[in-house]
């Protein structure tokens, strides 16, 4: 049985844990993520092609003429984008691709690919939101202070997901079942699953 793959972008505030529910997907269930490429310099620990493609501004902007990115975004004085092709493939080959990107993306990503599944990721609470931030030392609190304002931008557009998780303290693992549960109903529904639903009766047309 062919079938195309389904498209799950997954958004969040910064720090709300969205990274970490994704790379807990494909490792649980093995979906499809799709790495994206920035223009910001690797954090420690960070590797090129595994957290992200890091590119250099010049590099980036040529992959934009080459129509490169079926998304892509200036978020925190950096870009990031979706690298099309390997979208593209894991689709035809009928995996669940996710995408971890930001909110204006999604919006992107919804208007080529109108059944996509819309799944945005929060912290229970700001003041919580902004301790994780902080908390995770990686950034000054200049750059924190951008990035909770960005929140606040990104917070107007959150009624366009289909859905909303949040990631309570010290529950992730709940968060995870929640997301891969959606998932799975999104995959099963009779409007995703035509094809299989045409081979059903294509095999039973001798018993009418």
């Amino acid at each position: 049985m062919d079938k195309r793959g389904k498209l799950v972008v997954i958004s969040g505030f910064s720090g709300a844990g969205k990274g970490t529910v994704s790379k807990a997907l494909v490792e649980r269930y093995g979906y499809s993520l799709s790495v994206s490429a920035t223009t910001r310099s690797p954090r420690e620990g960070e590797e090129d092609g595994r957290e992200y493609f890091f590119k250099t501004e010049s590099d980036f902007l040529k992959l934009i003429d080459y129509n490169g990115f079926i998304e892509y975004a200036r978020y925190v004085d950096h870009y990031y984008g979706t690298p099309r092709k390997y979208v593209e493939d894991e689709l035809a080959a009928g995996h669940v691709v996710l995408l971890e990107i930001e909110v204006q993306g999604a919006m992107k990503i919804k208007d080529q690919y109108p059944d996509a599944i819309l799944l945005f990721i929060t912290a229970p609470s700001i003041e919580l939101l902004k301790d994780r931030l902080v908390g995770r030392g990686t950034e000054s609190m200049e750059i924190v202070e951008k990035r909770m304002s960005r929140a606040a931008q990104e917070a107007e557009d959150i009624d366009v997901y289909e859905y909303i998780v949040v990631n309570e303290e010290g529950k992730l693992a709940e968060c995870i079942e929640t997301v891969h549960a959606i998932i799975e109903s999104e995959t099963c529904r009779v409007s995703a699953r035509e094809d299989f639903i045409r081979s059903l009766r294509e095999g039973l047309a001798e018993y009418r």
